[in-house]
């Protein structure tokens, strides 16, 4: 069997295992979250596409392996790898949140897109012992990186279920019963006072008795 088919067969089965986990124990949860948590945990994984700049790196690829490949792979990594970040730093402004949220899907979705197109172009299956320690992240690390593009961009274009809207607004109602209510607060603060005035006038008037 040659180098090429065995990539080849690695690259096509590279996305079983994950397809079957992802539908057994990640899609499950992630359809019953409410939707900023879900893409939260989508974008967590992607902010790790730092490492993707490994492709440029002598040592780890080999000499041989073609620049227009290493070098879109390498930098449209970086790129996911840091709207990922900004979309969780932003978690709190929504609007710019969802922006990052789309552009990272879109930038890394179109990222792996383009460098299975390059890697058909430029005969990779034929150069797969070139992409040294960078094998690994092709086979076992992309698979995962497209089905969850896939899922999130599910998920934005999903209207979130009456279920998770009506789970949400229980959390934050039993969150607002919790805080004290003002009127509450303020009929204890009355009744306060009154007992300390009580106390004073009757403290005055048995004044003068005991002197």
């Amino acid at each position: 069997m040659s180098a090429a088919t065995i990539f080849e067969i690695h690259l096509i089965l590279g996305y079983v295992p994950w397809l079957l986990c992802v539908i057994a124990y990640v899609w499950p949860r992630l359809k019953t979250m409410d939707r900023v948590d879900a893409q939260r945990a989508i974008a967590t994984l992607h902010s790790f596409r730092f490492f993707g700049l490994v492709f440029l790196v002598p040592g780890i690829v080999g000499p041989n392996l073609p620049i227009d490949f290493a070098a879109f792979a390498a930098y449209g990594d970086f790129a996911t790898g840091l709207l990922a970040m900004l979309a969780l730093l932003s978690t709190r402004m929504r609007p710019l949140f969802w922006l990052f949220v789309v552009a990272f899907n879109v930038v890394g979705a179109g990222d792996i897109i383009v460098d299975y197109y390059h890697g058909i172009q430029l005969g990779l299956p034929s150069l797969a012992g070139e992409l040294g320690a960078g094998y690994a992240i092709l086979i076992i690390y992309v698979p995962l990186l497209m089905i969850t593009h896939v899922v999130a961009f599910y998920l934005l274009a999903r209207p979130q279920s009456k279920g998770v809207r009506l789970l949400a607004g229980a959390v934050a109602g039993s969150r607002i019963r919790q805080l004290p209510k003002p009127r509450a607060r303020i009929r204890r603060c009355a009744i306060v006072s009154r007992s300390l005035r009580h106390l004073f006038s009757t403290a005055c008037t048995s004044a003068p008795s005991v002197l």
